[in-house]
């Protein structure tokens, strides 16, 4: 069984793990609506999905914003004829002591990683009742899902708020036969594990790359996790095989938090 000649919407899909579930999802059969801010990552990724043989559409969309959410759905819906996956994985991260944290920045990360979840979910679940149909909604969190980390205490409120989310919606939505999952990596080989690494770098006055490298050394595999790590979970929870899966976020990150 497979997820052939289904449609997936996968949001930040222009680059990492976003980038890496778009083409697994496309090799394992399914069409995409590719959602980002950032047209020409977009289109790179389209081109390489089309050269696999799957139908793929984009749409740009910040995903903080609700009404784009709900466009870049409706899009995916006209384009390619219906939905069936949603792929809920844009997200930001931050890295600040939690008493220099400032307005702005919590604004911003709760925005674009609580609420872009959210309304992913609203407007997902909404057109696959519309369409009369069962469905699949699957949601990034993290290991800070699960466990808090320090100098990335607001993201990591964030990704509890996740799990939160997903819980809630997965018993909300049963009835209509729609699941709700998360998927929780670890240290990924991303921009977003550059931009932390960096941001860690300024905020403790460690060098450039030594907590990136900390991080790796104790993951219990040895090895960083790549967006294709992810994309297997990923693949799992939209396919047949976790139908009988829902309100849960597995983590994924080679042996680092345990539950």
């Amino acid at each position: 069984m497979t997820i052939h000649s289904k449609v997936a919407l996968v949001t930040g899909a222009g680059q990492g793990i976003g980038r890496g579930i778009a083409l697994r999802l496309a090799r394992d059969g399914a069409d995409l609506a590719l959602v980002d801010i950032n047209v020409e990552k977009l289109q790179m990724v389209a081109a390489e999905i089309r050269d696999l043989g799957r139908r793929a559409t984009l749409y740009v969309a910040d995903v903080s914003k609700r009404d784009e959410i709900y466009a870049a759905v409706e899009h995916a819906v006209n384009e390619l004829g219906t939905l069936d996956i949603m792929v809920n994985n844009a997200g930001i991260a931050q890295v600040q002591a939690l008493l220099d944290v400032t307005p702005a920045e919590v604004e911003r990360i709760l925005k674009v990683n609580i609420e872009g979840v959210l309304w992913g979910i609203q407007a997902a679940a909404k057109k696959l009742r519309a369409l009369n149909k069962k469905g699949k909604i699957i949601n990034a969190a993290s290991i800070a899902a699960h466990d808090a980390f320090a100098l990335l205490g607001v993201y990591c409120a964030t990704k509890f708020a996740v799990r939160a989310l997903t819980q809630t919606a997965a018993k909300e939505l049963a009835s209509d036969g729609i699941t709700v999952n998360a998927y929780c990596p670890g240290v990924v080989g991303t921009d977003m594990w550059v931009e932390i690494d960096k941001r860690m770098a300024e905020v403790t006055g460690v060098p450039v790359g030594e907590t990136y490298k900390k991080y790796v050394e104790g993951i219990a595999l040895g090895r960083a996790e790549t967006p294709d790590d992810v994309a297997g979970l990923v693949s799992y929870l939209a396919g047949p095989d976790s139908d009988y899966m829902t309100g849960q976020a597995p983590m994924i990150d080679g042996g680092i938090v345990y539950r």
